[in-house]
């Protein structure tokens, strides 16, 4: 049995789970994936940056825009249908699955929601055609209390100066728009955060240093330094004072395509294993005809399917437009846990093969931590969980 014959028999999307639309969209990403991005993967991985002729294609597949409306050049689709691209892109390599993440369910979404009609039609066509974006709020002293904000916007007159540091920010190599917040008023604390526009050639805006990571190495993690930025008052994003509830809001959404990146990264580790086990003999049988090996690929695929519905069913009931803040924190948290079990039980199925470059699984181990991490700590997950829990 060849190894894409056993993926479709142990690994499939329970097509009940799934429209006919949804299920063609999902295998044209897995196509992509396979054929396009498979072979560029490791040297992406040594080179630690995307290879750029991939991001034209990605636009061309609309899988850059595929929730933005079709009368504002997007695919009109569903946000759904974005965490199955997350999770299709992420299973083959996950730098490539954030790079789709952030432009679908941060930035895109954050304009969709909060944009004003001009702002709208000014971005949203380019960002589903050939515009790049990024999402900046973290700093060097503000990362889990993301409104611990040093960064501060002066009003002057017709715009605001921005000055101030980001530090972790994605895509930023690669964006030509930055959503970034700072504060207009430190005195009123949260209330003084606002959102801003931010282009790449804007005054005053530079950025800096990229990051030398233990895992998805190839997507670009950068600071932003803001020198007296100036940023036209048409480039507010929402109201003056409102960025508090857009960064909320908006990461509350964002942690579903995490989840979605952290399943793909589960699924494509657990299939190598699979594989493999049919392959390695030890005292003269196949690794998968002993139990102990069965039993490991039976729990940690229940495990799989598991955060997989949960990462389907918060991206359901966002499209639903119903409250979805306690599943969306949960399948983060899950998805992640279940990432890291799995993929560092792939490498031990390989034992000293697994610890080596020469096959892809210490890859998938090294690009699972970070969903405990980014757009919310696994401890920020739990807490938000018990207060919605507990309230």
């Amino acid at each position: 049995m060849s190894k894409d014959t056993e993926v479709q028999a142990l690994t499939r999307v329970p097509l009940t789970t799934l429209s006919e639309d949804e299920q063609l969209f999902r295998d044209s990403c897995r196509s992509f994936a396979e054929g396009r991005i498979k072979p560029l993967v490791r040297k992406m991985d040594e080179e630690a940056k995307l290879d750029r002729s991939v991001i034209p294609e990605l636009f061309d597949l609309g899988l850059m825009g595929i929730h933005v409306p079709e009368e504002l050049g997007g695919g009109g689709g569903s946000f759904f249908m974005s965490v199955l691209a997350v999770e299709e892109i992420s299973r083959v390599d996950a730098s490539f699955g954030v790079f789709i993440d952030v432009q679908n369910t941060l930035v895109n979404n954050a304009l969709m929601r909060w944009a004003d009609d001009g702002q709208k039609r000014k971005y949203l066509p380019r960002l589903a055609k050939d515009l790049v974006g990024a999402y900046a709020l973290s700093e060097s002293g503000s990362g889990s209390d993301a409104f611990a904000l040093a960064c501060r916007a002066v009003d002057n007159g017709d715009h605001f100066l921005l000055n101030g540091r980001k530090l972790w920010i994605t895509n930023a190599i690669e964006a030509n728009l930055f959503i970034v917040f700072a504060n207009v008023n430190p005195d009123l604390g949260y209330k003084g955060i606002t959102a801003f526009l931010i282009e790449r050639d804007f005054p005053g805006f530079t950025v800096g240093k990229k990051e030398d990571k233990l895992g998805i190495r190839a997507s670009s993690t950068c600071e932003l330094i803001l020198e007296d930025c100036r940023v036209p008052k048409a480039n507010v994003l929402g109201e003056i004072g409102k960025g508090y509830k857009i960064a909320i809001e908006t990461l509350n959404e964002g942690r579903i395509g995490i989840g979605a990146q952290m399943v793909g990264i589960a699924l494509g580790s657990w299939e190598y294993g699979a594989a493999y086990s049919k392959e390695r003999k030890a005292f003269g049988k196949p690794l998968s005809e002993f139990q102990a090996i069965q039993f490991q690929l039976a729990e940690t695929a229940t495990q799989i399917e598991a955060a997989r519905l949960m990462v389907y069913n918060a991206a359901r009931l966002k499209d639903a437009k119903q409250d979805f803040l306690k599943e969306a924190a949960m399948a983060k948290y899950f998805s992640s846990q279940v990432a890291e079990h799995v993929t560092s039980l792939v490498v031990e199925i390989y034992g000293g093969y697994g610890y080596t470059k020469d096959y892809p699984v210490e890859k998938y181990f090294r690009d699972s931590k970070i969903g405990k991490i980014y757009e919310g700590t696994s401890n920020m997950q739990l807490q938000t969980i018990a207060k919605y829990l507990l309230r």
